[in-house]
């Protein structure tokens, strides 16, 4: 596999600090608290304790899925199980109404048994399929058995055996790209993000540094993808389709939503945000726009900065849109950070959350966890119908759930 060598500039040079003007958000995207917190405290009393996998914990979950019927679906990664509520959670640390992929009480990759239909090694992102009232289908990428998992129905009981899987050739195969060298349209490699569109699947297919995408939800296990971008040709997994940094090429994709008009992947490896304008149609197509870097060339986090500001990333993980926001989590940043349709030229970010102003990045403002703080915030999920933004809060292991303002 080729790649080029990135190296990294970062200074602390005070005189690089902006103008106190553009440190503080100057709209107001969601409610200065969350109004459900799940897996763990809203302020944990110590530091770091032992995470029993029962049906009220979390342990470094990765995404958080709010369907517009209110159920939620939470890869509680760390114990490589989905959590499941068959409504939305009222309570603080409610327990979960299903699990997928272990026992209560129990956690171990695949259930401490072989690779089948209902088992699990670190499951990441997960997707509703469909839409409106045809919203019934679910998706999840299983990333470390290198395949993604669909069920026609979303499960409401504990242990569901999946319907469909991608990637494989079967339910028991768990192999990267098929244990060949080189992938192709039909094989996976540490699929992170899963998200669908209309009747179209796609897949941040991370460890083969693509996207790849189906024009029609798969009914079949193996089927191949249509379309890849990130890579001009299906064979190809080299870092940056093994040339410098371009609007075409990714790292370490893993985020995926639609918003503005422009289909929107989160390249967390070269620390952006690719936008293209519509809908990709070509094997290898370049994106319009970047968010994160000056242009599409440059790599580094924080633009090389020691601080970040509201144009800036470091290691963006999770994608939502919701109306005229775009919401990334700026996972090494520990913030949320809100783009406004209004914001698409300027390229700097009118919202956020997590942080006190567009320069801070600690975990949790270097304190210990708040209700209104993150630890490396993984994922992030709207439910339109009612407002809400759900977040996978890994490094505090646990999920919060917010309200949408008005702004």
């Amino acid at each position: 596999m080729n790649s080029k060598k990135v190296s990294l500039k970062i200074t602390p040079d005070a005189s690089l600090r902006v103008n106190s003007a553009r440190l503080l958000a100057n709209r107001t995207m969601i409610e200065d608290k969350p109004i459900v917190v799940l897996g763990n405290d809203r302020a944990p009393q110590e530091l770091s304790s032992p995470v029993v996998p029962d049906a009220r914990s979390c342990f470094g979950p990765r995404a958080a899925c709010l369907a517009d019927d209110g159920r939620l679906i939470v890869s509680d990664t760390g114990h490589h199980r989905l959590l499941g509520w068959n409504s939305l959670p009222q309570l603080d640390r409610q327990a979960a109404d299903w699990i997928f992929g272990q026992q209560f009480g129990c956690e171990g990759r695949n259930g401490n048994s072989t690779t089948s239909a209902t088992t699990l090694n670190v499951p990441t992102g997960i997707c509703i399929l469909g839409s409106g009232t045809a919203s019934n289908g679910l998706a999840v990428a299983d990333a470390w058995n290198h395949r993604i998992l669909i069920w026609h129905k979303i499960p409401e009981h504990s242990n569901v055996a999946a319907d469909v899987v991608l990637g494989q050739k079967d339910f028991s195969a768990s192999q990267a790209n098929h244990g060949k060298d080189s992938p192709g349209r039909d094989t996976l490699h540490w699929p992170y993000g899963v998200y669908s569109h209309g009747n179209k699947l796609f897949v941040a297919d991370t460890g083969n540094r693509r996207v790849l995408i189906w024009n029609q939800i798969p009914q079949s296990n193996g089927e191949g993808a249509d379309l890849v971008i990130g890579q001009t040709t299906f064979t190809n997994r080299d870092e940056n389709a093994g040339a410098d940094p371009s609007a075409m090429s990714m790292r370490w994709p893993h985020g995926m939503t639609f918003w503005n008009g422009y289909f929107c992947v989160s390249d967390a490896g070269n620390n952006r945000i690719l936008l293209w304008s519509g809908l990709p149609t070509n094997n290898g197509a370049p994106s319009d726009l970047v968010l994160g870097q000056a242009d599409p060339t440059l790599v580094d986090h924080n633009q090389s900065l020691y601080w970040p500001r509201d144009n800036t990333l470091n290691m963006p993980y999770g994608l939502t849109a919701r109306r005229d926001w775009l919401i990334v989590a700026d996972t090494a940043n520990s913030r949320l950070l809100g783009f406004h349709a209004a914001d698409i030229n300027s390229r700097e970010a009118s919202a956020l959350v997590g942080q006190t102003d567009f320069h801070e990045k600690g975990d949790n403002r270097w304190q210990s966890p708040k209700q209104d703080s993150f630890c490396w915030p993984y994922g992030a999920s709207c439910n339109k119908q009612s407002d809400l933004l759900a977040v996978a809060d890994s490094g505090n292991n646990r999920v919060s759930i917010w309200k949408f303002s008005h702004d």
